[in-house]
């Protein structure tokens, strides 16, 4: 946990999130790492711009 950061997302709800979608668990566990990375550094990324 960092104040004014986002780290990452919690995964295990994001898996029941994507189990009661209906996507297959493999699934979700190939793309979720992907997702988050992407989704953490663009959320990062406004939180650092001044009109963010």
């Amino acid at each position: 946990m960092l104040p004014g950061a986002v780290v990452g997302w919690d995964l295990t709800a994001a898996l029941a999130l994507g189990d009661s979608l209906g996507v297959p668990p493999l699934a979700t566990a190939e793309l979720l790492p992907v997702i988050e990375a992407v989704m953490v550094a663009q959320l990062n990324e406004q939180m650092e711009r001044p009109d963010g």
